[in-house]
């Protein structure tokens, strides 16, 4: 790996093309090496982690909406699967995209990469997938611009953070994007170039779409960072520019939108001929919450053991990182992350309430979890509102970790007794980590798709994909289309094209 400095240049000072980060992104997409196997083999985890996933959230309104607009782009030729449509039924690519990418992330449930900045990596693949179908490309071809989308966006969020800033983290997604296609569609550098530029330029936006009153927007601001990747790339293929410096400008990126004229930032990027496998570096979710919930879920299934009686519960504090306290903890200080009446993404972004429940229920379900009977329940809000968090500059150390080994996700939890006896523990990682009590395997992986599609696809369409998606380098043009997932469609809402809106 080759660490990279990303500087402000005023414009008097030339910065040569060659020396920009865009063209550094560009020259590793564009270096075809080859597909590590145990690559290979967690990129097939993850199609199959999207199409759970994606199948279980096929009728909650963010995705059937997301769904009837793309329907509204059909395409008899080079066109793309909408998730849960029969395979026959094509779309324009970029709307694929938008449908499949906000299916992939409503539940916030796919995996997850956490460094300088946040991210889910796995939100990628609708995007390249869309493209590869319509352009005819092969499951190898596919896989090789995975690796590559993922390698983008994994080292950007290890070296640039967004959040600091208030700026959500789809500008390193539409980044990535960019570069994926540009390995995938084997475009040469300079193409590249401009359509990662591009791609970040259109693609920054507020944080405000996950804090108060968080809207069905979270699920399509990845869509839309796919979306303008593909458009991104579209028009450089056609010759068109983009603005440029785009990270190192004057007026760009860092200098206004990041740490300002004198911030630096350090970025790693594979040296030329040097395997992609920033892959394996990610994790995914066995429970659909943040991920900084994933450790405490586990955490609260364990202490609940320990509890007779929820109401003699005087206090529960999460001792965590700066990140958990402030996004989803209260420090937030964000009165909706204690409504009983806040909607199902404000309750995925509250720890209070997520591990209220965890330890009420010692389950968590993607539905049930999250119902609004659930979070009204008067016993479940007496105890949610005893919790706080508290950032722990040790949790916090460990988070901000570089050595995967060392890095850490988790809390102590002190919960105090109305007699004033403590229930303390604590947990670092996930059990589903890589580095977990039960890191997630094939067999997980294929265990989440059968649960969270179960009821919803036939046993046959379930055995179909399950086959089609091992053989993923094998797979001709016309294979890729078996990549998408049929739901029977009277098990369907907006299942076909209507006029509510412009389209």
């Amino acid at each position: 790996m080759i660490d990279h400095e990303i500087r402000v240049y005023p414009s008097k000072e030339h910065l040569a093309k060659e020396d920009q980060f865009a063209h550094k992104i560009a020259s590793m997409a564009t270096d075809y090496v080859d597909i590590d196997a145990d690559v290979t083999e967690m990129i097939i985890n993850r199609i199959i982690d999207n199409a759970s996933v994606a199948i279980a959230s096929a009728n909650r309104t963010p995705v059937a909406n997301a769904r009837s607009q793309a329907l509204c782009h059909p395409r008899k030729t080079r066109g793309a699967n909408v998730f849960a449509m029969p395979k026959d039924h094509l779309v324009s690519p970029e709307w694929a995209c938008w449908a499949n990418g906000t299916a992939v992330r409503e539940l916030d449930f796919h995996d997850t990469f956490l460094a300088a900045d946040y991210s889910h990596p796995a939100d990628n693949i609708p995007a390249l997938l869309a493209v590869a179908q319509a352009h005819g490309k092969t499951g190898a071809e596919l896989n090789r611009a995975i690796a590559t989308a993922y390698e983008t966006q994994v080292n950007l969020v290890k070296g640039i953070c967004l959040h600091k800033h208030k700026k959500d983290h789809i500008a390193h997604l539409g980044v990535a994007v960019a570069a994926g296609l540009g390995t995938l569609l084997g475009q040469d550098t300079e193409t590249t170039y401009q359509a990662v530029q591009q791609a970040l330029h259109v693609t920054f936006a507020t944080r405000q779409s996950r804090k108060g009153e968080i809207s069905s927007w979270k699920a399509y601001a990845p869509a839309f960072g796919g979306k303008m990747g593909i458009e991104a790339m579209d028009r450089a293929m056609r010759g068109e520019k983009a603005p440029s410096p785009i990270y190192e400008g004057e007026d760009s990126v860092i200098a206004y939108m990041l740490d300002g004229k004198d911030g630096r930032y350090v970025v790693p990027l594979p040296a030329k001929g040097e395997a992609k496998r920033a892959i394996l570096d990610t994790y995914t979710k066995e429970h659909s919450a943040e991920y900084q919930s994933q450790a405490l879920i586990d955490l609260a299934f364990r202490m609940k053991e320990k509890i007779s009686n929820f109401d003699d519960i005087e206090s529960i504090v999460l001792h965590t990182s700066h990140h958990t306290h402030y996004v989803i903890g209260t420090g937030a200080n964000d009165p909706q992350k204690m409504d009983p009446n806040a909607s199902r993404e404000t309750l995925d972004h509250s720890i209070m309430y997520i591990f209220a429940v965890a330890l009420q229920d010692g389950e968590w379900h993607h539905v049930r979890s999250y119902a609004p009977e659930r979070a009204k329940r008067e016993d479940t809000v007496r105890l949610w509102h005893k919790i706080s968090t508290l950032e722990d500059p040790k949790w916090t150390e460990r988070y901000h970790e570089t050595d995967p080994k060392k890095k850490a996700f988790g809390a102590k939890v002190v919960i105090t007794m109305k007699d004033g006896s403590v229930i303390e523990d604590e947990m670092a990682l996930a059990n589903a980590h890589p580095d977990g009590a039960r890191p997630f395997k094939r067999d997980n992986y294929i265990h989440k798709f059968k649960t969270l599609t179960e009821g919803i696809i036939t046993q046959s369409e379930s055995d179909r994909f399950l086959e089609t998606v091992q053989n993923l380098t094998k797979l001709s043009a016309d294979d890729l289309y078996n990549l998408s997932v049929t739901v029977d469609a009277i098990e369907l809402m907006h299942n076909a094209r209507d006029e509510r809106g412009i389209f």
